[in-house]
C-alpha cells in the first residue's frame, strides 16, 4: 500500500455553506431501465438513450489536453465527431464521458470552475452529447464525486467558488489535503448536497442519459482524515462508520439521478478487487450491486488477467455476477484495453506476460462475460 501524506488543520469545526441544489443492429435502445415519462413532462424531457447490454467505452479527462488544448471548437467537434464514429464502427452504444474529474467543468457551470485542459470558451459536453446523440450512442456523464484541486490549482482559483472557500476556511473541514492534493470527507451532509448539486446541475442542463461515478472513494485509510469527525460521531468502529459514510452519498447521487427524471440512469464503477473496495475505500460494493435503489448498473474495473495471481479473471468475474444475480442491478464488466501488448508488473510470475502473449485476451474476456450473464462490458483505452 501506497504511503499518503495528510495534511488536516485541528481547529474547531463551524457551518460552511453549500449552494442548493449485446449491441443489437437496429442500434435501438432497450428500455430496461427507462420508465415512460409522465405525458404532462413530454415536452420538457428529451428521450434518453439508455441500453440494458451495454458495450461501453470510457472518454477520460487525460485525453482532453488531445482533444481540447489549443483547439477551436470547430477543431474539437471534428475531432470528437471521429473518435465518436470509430467508436460507433466498433459497435459501441454507451460512452462515459467525464465532465467532473477534480471538483471541475467540462460543462457551463455556475458551481464549479472550468476545467483546466479547455482554453476554449465552448461546451465540450453540449458538443459530445450531440455528436453521440447522432450515433444513437448514450451518453453518462461522469463525475469524480470527492477528488478536487491540488493545493497549487487551489490557490489560483477564484473565490467565488464554493470549494475554493471551503479550502481556504480554517474552520471548515469539509475539504481536507492529502499528500497534496484536496478531497471532500463525505462524512457531512453538505459535502454530500455539493455531490449531488454537481449531478443536478449537468442532469438539467444537458440531455445526458445518465450519471457515472467511479473508484474514487475515500483517499486514504489513515485515521487522522477524519479523527475529530469519527470521535464526535459516537461510533467505535471506524472501517464500518466510513463505509456508511460512502454509502450516504451513493444513496443521495442515485435519489437525486432519480428525481431529476426516471429515465435518467446512475451507474457506479468500482474496483474490480472487492476486498481492496472495503479495506482501502470503504465501498460496500456488495449492497450497491444485491439490491435496488444504489444504482442501476454497477462496472467493476476487472482489470485483470486469466492468469492474474490475485485476482484471476474467470474467478473475480464469478464472483461479481453471484453479487448481482437476480437484483435488478445490471453488471457492465470494466476490461483493461490499455495494458494490450505491456508487461503487467502485479499479476505475479504466471500473469505479468499475459497482456503481451495473448493479442485476443479483450475478446476473450468479452466472451466470457456474455455467456455468464454480464449485462455488457466496457473498456478503458
Amino acid at each position: 500500500m501506497k504511503r499518503i501524506l495528510i495534511f488536516i488543520p485541528v481547529l474547531a469545526f463551524v457551518s460552511c455553506t453549500v449552494p442548493q441544489i449485446p449491441e443489437n443492429e437496429s442500434r435501438q435502445p432497450e428500455t430496461s431501465f427507462i420508465e415512460e415519462i409522465p405525458p404532462s413532462q413530454t415536452d420538457i424531457i428529451p428521450e434518453r438513450i439508455n441500453y440494458k447490454n451495454q458495450n461501453a467505452l470510457w472518454i477520460p479527462y487525460v485525453r482532453y489536453e488531445e482533444y481540447m488544448h489549443g483547439k477551436s471548437e470547430d477543431e474539437f467537434r471534428e475531432t470528437i465527431k471521429k473518435e465518436f464514429s470509430d467508436a460507433y464502427a466498433e459497435g459501441v452504444n454507451t460512452l462515459y464521458i467525464h465532465a467532473h474529474p477534480f471538483a471541475d467543468a467540462y460543462y457551463k457551470s455556475e458551481i464549479f470552475p472550468k476545467g483546466s485542459m479547455l482554453d476554449g470558451d465552448y461546451d465540450p459536453l453540449e458538443i459530445m452529447t450531440e455528436e453521440a446523440h447522432k450515433l444513437k450512442i448514450s451518453v453518462h456523464a461522469w463525475i469524480n464525486p470527492l477528488r478536487c484541486q491540488t493545493e497549487n490549482e487551489m490557490d489560483y482559483l477564484d473565490n467565488d467558488f464554493i470549494i475554493k472557500q471551503w479550502a481556504e476556511n480554517p474552520d471548515c473541514r469539509f475539504v481536507k489535503l492529502v499528500n497534496g492534493r484536496y478531497y471532500l470527507d463525505p462524512s457531512y451532509n453538505e459535502v454530500r448536497d455539493l455531490i449531488c448539486s454537481c449531478a443536478e446541475e449537468i442532469i438539467n442542463n444537458y440531455n445526458v442519459d445518465g450519471i457515472h461515478i467511479d473508484d474514487y472513494f475515500y483517499p486514504t485509510t489513515y485515521e487522522s482524515f477524519d479523527d475529530v469527525e469519527f470521535n464526535q460521531s459516537g461510533e467505535n468502529d471506524l472501517s464500518e462508520w466510513r463505509t456508511n459514510n460512502c454509502t450516504a452519498f451513493v444513496k443521495a447521487l442515485y435519489d437525486t439521478v432519480k428525481n431529476c427524471g426516471n429515465d435518467v440512469v446512475f451507474g457506479i464503477s468500482p474496483q474490480g478487487n472487492i476486498n481492496a473496495d472495503y479495506e482501502s475505500q470503504y465501498a460496500d460494493v456488495r449492497l450497491w450491486g444485491s439490491q435496488r435503489g444504489y444504482c442501476d448498473y454497477i462496472v467493476p474495473q476487472i482489470y485483470f488477467g486469466f492468469n492474474n495471481e490475485i485476482c484471476p479473471f474467470a474467478e473475480t468475474l464469478a464472483e461479481w455476477e453471484s453479487i448481482t444475480a437476480d437484483s435488478g442491478v445490471s453488471l457492465i464488466v470494466g476490461l483493461a484495453e490499455y495494458k494490450l501488448n505491456k508487461i503487467d508488473e502485479w499479476a505475479g510470475e504466471y500473469g505479468e506476460s499475459e497482456w503481451l502473449e495473448n493479442p485476443d485476451i479483450i475478446r476473450e474476456q468479452e466472451e466470457l462475460a456474455i455467456n455468464t450473464g454480464a449485462d455488457g462490458y466496457a473498456r478503458y483505452k
